[in-house]
């Protein structure tokens, strides 16, 4: 896979990927217009809504209604290293959802693959090149 990132103006920084581009923005108390989330919010968002997709799979694949059913995402940051402590992911679940299946629906948001490759970090590089 390959993105092409492209700068849109002031300080909005765009990731084309497959035929459609993703706008980030930077808000406007450091300088941006606000005008797209930030890439570290969609960072965020990728992990709830890749264990989502997840957990919609389930849902349909047992046939369970998925009405009521959302997810919630709270993150703790560490203000003496500057860098996210802790991800938690609840699973809001109707009442009287089956309880024989909430064990299952918790597995199946584990398989996100954001967070397997959260857990187990690719190498990263920096290069440059003449264009």
């Amino acid at each position: 896979m390959e993105m092409t990132i492209t700068f849109g103006g002031g300080l909005k920084v765009d990731a084309e990927v497959n035929g459609r581009v993703i706008q980030t923005d930077q808000p406007v108390k450091a300088g941006g217009e606000g005008s797209a989330p930030e890439p570290y919010t969609l960072f965020l968002a990728s992990i709830g809504t890749c264990a989502g997709i997840y957990v919609l799979s389930f849902l349909k694949s047992h046939g369970l209604p998925t009405e009521g059913v959302h997810l919630v995402q709270r993150m703790a940051y560490d203000d003496a290293t500057h860098r996210m402590a802790k991800i938690d992911l609840v699973i809001v679940v109707p009442a009287g959802f089956p309880e024989k299946h909430r064990k299952a629906l918790e597995r199946s948001a584990e398989l996100c693959a954001v967070k397997r490759a959260l857990a187990n970090p690719p190498e990263f590089t920096v290069g440059s090149v003449e264009g």
